[in-house]
Order: C-alpha cells, then structure tokens, then sequence
C-alpha cells in the first residue's frame, strides 16, 4: 500500500464534467489499494474572476479580506468532488486550510507554509477515508486565511507530501509530463521519463510553465518525489527526482524560454565605487527583480554603461524609480528595450562537460541571432535575444543539442 498525494489543477477542475474525471483517477488509485490525499485547484478562470471582484469593490483592498474572497474557489472545488466521489461509494471528506491546520506566515497574498498538523489527517486517510484539500490556502498566525500566490496549489500539493511522507506527489496538468521544450514550437520535442529537482528548477525559473518554481525547490528540500502528468491522457508521465536516480544523465534535458523580460541600459554612469549599489539598491527597495546583469569597460572619461534586465511588467515601475533616483545615480540617458526574450539551455551534464556555452553561441551566430545578454550557473546558459528570432532561436538550439526526436 503506497501513500499518493494527487494534485489536479484548474483545467481539470473545469466543470463537473471534468471533476467527475478526476474522481474516476481516485477511484482508481483507492481501487489499488493505495491511501489517497487530493489537493485542487479553483476552476479555470474562477480565481481571475474572484480578483475582479476584489478590485471592482475597492483598488485598495485589505488584503487580508482579498485572501478571504480568493480562496473560496479552491473551497468549492474541495467540496464538490467530495460530493463526487461520495456519489461513488468512496468514504471522502474535505479538509480546508484552516482545518487542519496548515500554518504559513501573514503575507496576505504570498503566505509561505510554515507548518502542517496531518495527525488527524492520517487518522482519516488510514480508516480508508480519501481526503480533498484545497490548494492555495492555509491559516496564518493571527487566525485569518492566506493564500499563497498564483499557482500555489502546486506548492500546497508538495507540501501535504512532505508532511504526511507521502510515496509519491502526482501533480496532473493539461500536459503528459515535461517535454524538451515547447512542442507547440519544436514538434519534435520529446517527453522526458525522469528529471531531476535542479534540472526542473531552473527550467520553471526561466520560463517552462509546468511546475511552480517554490513547489519545486520544496520537493528538492524535502525529497519528494513528483510525477507530473495530464489529467486527459493514460500516457506516463515525468518523473522529478533526485540526481541520483536518474542513470544516464543527458548533456542538455531541455530549452525554455520567457517572454517577460525587458532590457534597461543606463548609458554613462561615473565609474566609481558605489554607483552599481545605488542603480540596484532602489529597484530592490520597491521590489523589483533584476535578472541578467551587464557592464561595459570603463571609457576614456570614467564612464561606463550598465545594462540588465527586468520583468516586462516591472518595466514602467523600473523606469520610473531609475528616473527618480538620476541625480543620485548620475547617469546620461536611460534606454529599455521590452521587444526582447530570454532563452535558456539546462542540463546537469553540463557539471561534467565543456563546451555547452560554445555550442549555444555558435547555432545562434550561425542563422544571425545576436547575444544582447548572457547569465549561466552550474546547469543553466542563459541569453537574451531580439524577440523576432525567439522561435527560430528555440529550434536552432533544440536541435544542436540533439534533443530531436527521431521522424
């Protein structure tokens, strides 16, 4: 008897069609003999609607009210495939956050789990009992609900695993699993067997949108192994594992790529000690990540230009807090450019192989790409590009590494 915890996300959740779907995938796994703990996500949509609701009654509202309002999509999820599952003959109860309870902390709208009482839980699950639980949610130290951001449900997946030591965390999406890169752009591409927890972080951290980056580096730091699979599909899915599981380990597991980046230059800052700190200083002060990081040779007149990159929808905010700290910063003129992409290559080959960046390099000199920027870590090539050449770019390099399929 294996202990799963099955998280299923808004697409499969879409209707009671769907949810009728998704209590036959239980079904199944009860039938094996298996423990089953189900975590859900809001139907489709349901959580945007919600947010327009909160914005339409006030701009400003309390966001501790806000996490009220949000969180009820994942309620009536819980709920109605209970009631489906009941239907079925399965004894099955709903656990809502504040139930059981699982503790994060009092950021309203981006609460971090902190712990999770499962004594309860366990009792439930080993009387035969299947438990749904909403994603999303849980209790902060004051007593109030939180939530824990958009695509939360996937952290909240990983987190009940940990918890409860769960055998398996099968996350179900409209995907069969993680593939070499996108196959809306690279047909060819391949569906990965397993992948390990680095190779996948870095994926979901430069764009691929088939984990959440903070459910990831849970599952690495708590050793929970996921299964990532689709909701509409029998096919097996990838699995997310330790290095240590994955025998061959391949050169490159995939290509990904972001199209929320913008390119800031600021030509002519004073080459003196200091000045990068106060360029960065007051874009971390409002928040506001900065990625990709360039500076020029210092010229002639002790003035050199810095260029990086920040998230597109950041850009306007960027702009603005650059423009407000000038004379401070003592820069000539301020440049952005929001028509750019980063594309990435990771693999953890890459520890134990030289000329992966080369390679990069030279498949995109060779069909005219220009590196406007580059960043790397011990598994990841990253380079930002024109916009124009991002499907190109994805193709060319797909195939350098010989990530494609065989016709």
């Amino acid at each position: 008897m294996a202990l799963i915890v099955m998280k299923f996300g808004g697409t499969s959740m879409a209707g009671i069609e769907r949810i009728r779907g998704v209590a036959a995938r239980v079904r199944r796994e009860v039938e094996a003999g298996n423990q089953v703990a189900v975590v859900v996500s809001a139907m489709a949509g349901e959580t945007d609607r919600l947010v327009g609701f909160c914005r339409e009654a006030s701009p400003l509202a309390d966001p501790a009210e806000y996490d009220v309002v949000v969180a009820t999509g994942e309620q009536v999820t819980s709920g109605l495939l209970a009631i489906v599952l009941q239907s079925m003959g399965l004894a099955t109860r709903s656990w809502l956050g504040w139930q059981l309870p699982i503790d994060t902390s009092d950021a309203h709208g981006k609460a971090r789990i902190q712990d999770m009482e499962t004594k309860a839980l366990l009792e439930s699950l080993q009387g035969g009992t299947v438990a749904v639980i909403p994603g999303f949610q849980g209790l902060s130290p004051a007593g109030r609900v939180t939530t824990l951001g958009r695509g939360g449900s996937d952290t909240s997946a990983v987190a009940v695993a940990a918890a409860l030591k769960a055998d398996r965390c099968d996350i179900y999406t409209d995907v069969e699993g993680v593939f070499t890169t996108d196959p809306r752009i690279v047909p060819r591409a391949r569906k990965l067997a397993k992948i390990t927890y680095e190779e996948m972080l870095e994926l979901a951290s430069v764009g691929a949108k088939v984990l959440q980056t903070r459910s990831v580096e849970l599952a690495m730091k708590e050793k929970v192994r996921i299964q990532v699979l689709s909701s509409f599909s029998d096919e097996p899915g990838t699995l997310v594992v330790d290095e240590d599981e994955v025998v061959e380990q391949e050169l490159i597991a995939g290509v990904a790529y972001d199209r929320n980046e913008a390119k800031v230059t600021i030509v002519a800052v004073p080459d003196k000690p200091g000045v990068v700190a106060d360029i960065f200083g007051p874009l971390a002060d409002a928040n506001i990540n900065v990625d990709m990081i360039v500076q020029n040779i210092a010229s002639t007149n002790k003035t050199t230009d810095v260029t990086f990159t920040v998230p597109r929808t950041e850009l306007s905010q960027a702009r603005s807090v650059l423009e407000s700290n000038a004379e401070r910063i003592g820069y000539e003129r301020l440049v952005t450019d929001d028509s750019v992409v980063k594309v990435s290559v990771v693999g953890v080959g890459m520890k134990s192989h030289a000329g992966v960046a080369v390679t990069m390099f030279r498949a995109l000199a060779d069909r005219g790409i220009n590196v406007l920027a580059i960043t790397t870590s011990e598994i990841k090539v990253s380079v930002l590009i024109s916009e124009e050449y991002l499907e190109l770019a994805v193709r060319v390099l797909h195939t350098a590494y010989g990530l494609d399929a065989a016709a």
